[in-house]
């Protein structure tokens, strides 16, 4: 009766397999993004799509008063 043999996981298959995993991080870098970037949009558009900051009648009013 033989044994039963085991493969087991040998110091070249390591090193293949770690030169794989890099050279595909690698490419995956340098390949160029497919996606096409938004166009811009005009601030007041961004500002008020985002709830940023924005200069209203209300502000103006209050910066007016402040610097009385």
């Amino acid at each position: 009766m033989s044994k039963p043999t085991t493969p087991t996981l040998g110091r070249r298959a390591v090193f293949a397999g770690a030169g794989a995993a890099g050279a595909l991080a690698a490419a995956a870098v340098v390949l160029p993004r497919t996606q096409q970037a938004a166009p811009a949009a005009k601030p007041e558009e961004a500002a008020a799509a985002s709830g940023g900051y924005r200069l209203t009648e209300h502000v103006k009013q209050y910066y007016a008063v402040a610097r009385t």
